[in-house]
């Protein structure tokens, strides 16, 4: 094996906030990796677990653990960045797990063309044992179904057969990858989950004290750093084991939203998208037809019982959502973490 110092290294950037239920498996995952682990650097931002979570990372010998004191997985990926040290920045959650075990070595590949910013995994890993949720984030490519309807979703939908309904500037099919280059005025959400970025991406970006992952892309694409290489391989996302924790999950992404938006430190541009795909979405959910029909679409591409969640997803995010933008109208606060867990 060549000497390690040819290898960059690389900082994975991991949040976490009682994250017992899955840091476990992604630490084992990182460790698997085939790329030397003495370029690796695993900086935990922990804000405040009272279970296992620091337990089971000092077991995998994470020596760099560091308190987020704004609690939020945002604030936590500002706070290891600032204290990490690689050239290379991988935003990893502590729900994210890498079963290709080269993910790290050939993504440092591609990335020895300069013209490439960075790296983005092509799809959800689909595993027909799954809980129920997780295979139907992984069919339709997306977490929050609203995005399918908005076309910014970055992952490869089986219902649309595409990784993204946005269009792309330019696209070049190589044996790893999709090299892609994103227009300004359509930019997918990229960023997280795998997201590999070279440090000096992030000059003159504006990602202290939260780092919003697709604020951060678009804002690397209108400084012309536009260039990614959406890799061909997946990731496995453990994103909710239930009903509930899906409308939680919901809940605190529109609560978060709004309040950071009133608070000005919001920068993707959702007004890009189209008003009519926002009342597409409302319609199509309010009707239910239209998302039956969907579900039947994508049983047909890839057989599975998890398509006919998806008329109940639409309608959980509508009503949080909508109930959440109402709410948001007598003010509106970061949401409540005390209770959390992953």
């Amino acid at each position: 094996m060549a000497s390690t110092e040819s290898f960059p290294v690389i900082s994975v950037i991991l949040p976490t906030l009682n994250a017992e239920r899955t840091l476990e498996r992604c630490l084992a995952s990182i460790r698997s990796q085939d790329y030397p682990q003495s370029c690796v650097e695993i900086i935990i931002a922990d804000a405040g677990s009272t279970d296992t979570t620091l337990d089971i990372a000092k077991h995998h010998h994470i020596e760099k653990i560091i308190p987020n004191k704004l609690k939020t997985g945002e604030a936590g990926k500002a706070a290891a960045i600032e204290a990490s040290t690689g050239e290379l920045l991988a935003l990893i959650d502590s729900d994210n797990i890498f079963d290709d075990t080269g993910y790290f070595s050939r993504a440092v590949k591609i990335l020895e063309d300069e013209s490439i910013d960075s790296i983005e995994p092509m799809a959800w890993t689909y595993d027909p044992d799954d809980t129920l949720l997780n295979r139907y984030s992984a069919l339709l490519g997306v977490n929050d179904p609203i995005c399918y309807f908005l076309g910014n979703y970055n992952r490869y939908s089986h219902l649309s057969k595409k990784i993204s309904g946005m269009k792309f500037k330019n696209e070049i099919d190589t044996p790893d990858a999709l090299i892609i280059d994103i227009d300004p005025d359509e930019v997918p959400t990229f960023g997280a989950n795998g997201f590999i970025l070279r440090r000096t991406a992030l000059d003159g970006i504006n990602w202290h004290p939260y780092y919003f992952d697709i604020d951060v892309f678009q804002q690397m694409v209108q400084f012309g750093r536009s260039r990614i290489a959406v890799m061909k391989t997946e990731t496995r996302h453990l994103f909710c084991d239930n009903v509930a924790t899906f409308r939680r999950k919901q809940s605190r992404r529109i609560n978060d939203f709004l309040y950071h938006s009133r608070q000005k430190s919001r920068t993707y541009n959702y007004r890009a998208v189209s008003i009519g795909k926002y009342i597409i979405f409302i319609l199509s959910t309010i009707t239910v037809v239209p998302l039956l029909w969907q579900s039947l679409r994508g049983c047909l591409n890839k057989p599975d019982s998890a398509w006919w969640f998806h008329p109940v997803a639409c309608w959980i995010t509508l009503w949080e959502y909508g109930w959440g933008t109402v709410r948001s109208l007598a003010g509106v606060s970061e949401y409540d973490r005390s209770t959390w867990k992953q």
